[in-house]
């Protein structure tokens, strides 16, 4: 039974280990990369148009001449960019909402996860491929129609490990010394959410890459000549036959970005777990 165990936590450790090393990887890209870019991502050299992977265009290029290698390099940014903003937006206000629903209770907690509820009645890429066509394109209204779907998932984490906790003895005695209901969220309640949270966060980041990259497709994200790996697809799509790796690399791009990240928060929330933990002392 213990090296039955053993094997668990070894797996465990391995997804996170490969996980955070290709999360690395993307985000080095992302800062660094276009240090390294050997063209102009976005400057057209129709002389040089549907050239085939080679020593000089590793990526090849475009329909447009430009360089495909550099084109993925400055995607990076943008799809990861948007996809922090997207996190970090929702993650900000679904904790705090979710902390107020659990803490306070009564009407308020009725009201919001009635807003909650509402929301996730609908699937998220159709909420945010409706909002962003009522809103308009643009990277801004894209992080905007995403966050407002997102934001969910963590108010109810937050606000399911709230109730868990505000009757705990450590919260009562930090409410029986004085401390109001900002300082028993801030100090007593939100460091236990976190952990949670940086799980949530580090899986939520892949599935928003994919999310980006389809709105994109759709060309309501990012707009050309921007070299989003979304709109390099759907530039590539009707070249697919002669010109394959028009779609072929942004498509490994979106692929690979958003495997590292779901790996990442498979790996942590295997670890942060408290029945892995369980596991790893009874070894």
């Amino acid at each position: 039974m213990g090296k039955q165990k053993k094997k668990i936590v070894n797996r465990k450790n391995y997804i996170l280990y490969i996980g955070a090393f290709l999360s690395v990887f993307v985000l080095l890209v992302t800062v660094f990369g276009p240090l390294f870019e050997p063209y102009n991502p976005t400057k057209m050299e129709l002389s040089q148009k549907f050239i085939a992977p080679c020593r000089e265009f590793i990526f090849g290029t475009d329909h447009l001449g430009r360089d495909i290698f550099s084109r993925v390099i400055e995607g990076a940014r943008v799809s990861l960019v948007i996809a922090g903003c997207v996190v970090l937006f929702s993650a900000v206000l679904g904790v705090v909402l979710g902390m107020i629903s659990g803490y306070v209770g009564g009407a308020v907690d009725m009201i919001i996860m009635r807003v909650v509820d509402a929301l996730l009645a609908f699937p998220t890429i159709i909420f945010a491929l409706a909002l962003s066509t009522m809103m308009g394109t643009g990277q801004t209204n894209l992080i905007i129609a995403i966050t407002c779907i997102q934001w969910t998932r963590y108010a109810r984490i937050a606000r399911g490990e709230t109730l868990m906790l505000k009757n705990a003895e450590y919260v009562e005695a930090a409410r029986s010394i004085g401390n109001n209901t900002a300082q028993i969220l801030a100090k007593y309640i939100f460091p236990n959410v976190v952990s949670k949270i940086i799980i949530l966060a580090s899986l939520d980041i892949g599935t928003i890459i994919l999310y980006c990259a389809s709105l994109s497709f759709l060309g309501l994200g990012a707009q050309p000549p921007s070299p989003d790996w979304g709109v390099m697809i759907s530039e590539g799509k009707d070249y697919i036959q002669y010109a394959p790796w028009l779609t072929l690399f942004p498509g490994l791009a979106i692929a690979v970005s958003a495997l590292a990240f779901n790996m990442l928060g498979d790996g942590l929330r295997d670890l942060l777990d408290p029945r892995m933990k369980e596991v790893v002392r009874t070894d």
